[in-house]
């Protein structure tokens, strides 16, 4: 296999940094707070994806500006996850293992996005409350939601501590240590957020 060259490598990186913030982590957290409609009943939600499914050129939108850049991000991150090696020489044995677990739950969110739209946005019915109570009814499918969006929201809140450095928001090892207390506490966040949401699924309409 040819090897990369470095600027190209060093751009592709930055190129994936951005795409999991700005398109993938604005629909990440779009996708978070509508499902949080759930939480006020079932018209509440299909209300919140009823105003989405009107979108103009909303199947444009989803393929250039969510598909496209979330495909991209998804299979990189691949390739970064398994031929990177740990930084021990320039972390800490904390960051290292931040950087372990943004490996593996970065996999883990690329397996539960393609499973979760195949089984919602691709079944060839709109996404409504009914259709997400039905498919939390089985345990395995609601531990999957659970798992996957505590994986989707660490690996986003987590990765934002590498965008700051990558486009270097955060340069002092000060700004970088609030910047990782920062994070964690937006992954607290989104996590309930999310995991609230998926449990508001398991009631009736």
């Amino acid at each position: 296999m040819a090897q990369v060259k470095p600027h190209t490598d060093y751009m592709l990186r930055r190129l994936h940094t951005l795409s999991g913030v700005i398109p993938v982590g604005l629909f990440l957290l779009e996708h978070l707070f509508t499902n949080a409609t759930a939480t006020k009943g079932a018209a509440s939600f299909n209300n919140a994806v009823g105003a989405i499914q009107s979108i103009p050129l909303l199947p444009f939108i989803e393929f250039f500006f969510i598909f496209l850049p979330l495909v991209y991000h998804g299979v990189f991150g691949l390739y970064v996850a398994f031929t990177s090696g740990y930084n021990a020489g320039q972390y800490s044995w904390g960051r290292n293992v931040m950087f372990t677990l943004q490996r593996i739950t970065g996999i883990i969110t690329f397996v539960f996005i393609i499973y979760h739209t195949w089984t919602t946005r691709f079944s060839g019915h709109a996404p409504t409350f009914d259709m997400m109570h039905h498919l939390v009814q089985n345990p395995a499918y609601l531990w999957f939601m659970i798992i996957g969006v505590v994986a989707a929201t660490f690996h986003f809140a987590n990765g934002m501590w590498s965008f700051c450095i990558h486009w270097g928001i955060t340069v002092g090892q000060r700004a970088q240590r609030v910047t990782a207390y920062v994070s964690m506490l937006l992954f607290v966040v989104l996590a309930g957020i999310g995991v609230d949401a998926i449990l508001a699924f398991t009631h009736s309409a």
